[in-house]
């Protein structure tokens, strides 16, 4: 079996772009061009200042995190929590708990859990858009670096790329030998 997931078209990695697990996702989605977004808080509001531009994020009508949370996990299929430790707190569990009340699958992962979890985890839902979420930066120290190794391990971007260009080339071909 596959230990990579492999990214279907239309895939889409969303967070609120807290620093750490939530940009980590994002940076991940960006420097492999695969489909990114969510909500954030009023303000771009986040630890380490206003969220960058460059994240096509949507802003909540309230600066509180919490509402940002609850709108990511409510529009993605699967959420995915990162942490350092095997406890969940803070804003984690109360991501953990809002996807428990919406119906939502979702994984939590923690150093010593292999990443094909991860994939698998996907590939068993057909997830096609995921939250990224767990600890900011200054509570967890090296997430951001976790979360973006993780992600790199699990997922397979370039499959998705492959077949629409095997696609788009068969087409052209096609036009070719009919022209």
């Amino acid at each position: 079996m596959n230990e990579k997931y492999d990214l279907p078209p239309g895939f889409k990695i969303v967070s609120g772009a807290q620093s750490g697990a939530d940009r980590a996702g994002l940076d991940w989605a960006i420097a492999h061009s695969v489909r990114h977004g969510g909500w954030c808080p009023k303000g771009r509001r986040a630890e380490d200042g206003a969220i960058d531009p460059r994240y096509d994020l949507t802003e909540t009508p309230s600066s509180n995190y919490l509402q940002r949370t609850e709108w990511n996990v409510r529009d993605s299929e699967v959420t995915l929590i990162f942490t350092l430790t095997d406890a969940l707190d803070g804003g984690s569990k109360r991501t953990a708990a809002c996807a428990d009340a919406m119906g939502r699958a979702w994984m939590h992962f923690r150093p010593g859990v292999h990443p094909k979890f991860v994939a698998s985890f996907l590939r068993h839902r057909a997830a096609c858009v995921v939250n990224i979420a767990g600890k900011r930066e200054s509570a967890a120290p090296g997430i951001h670096a976790l979360v973006y190794s993780v992600l790199s391990q699990a997922l397979e971007p370039s499959s998705a790329f492959r077949t629409g260009a095997r696609i788009f080339s068969l087409e052209a071909a096609r036009r070719r030998s009919n022209g």
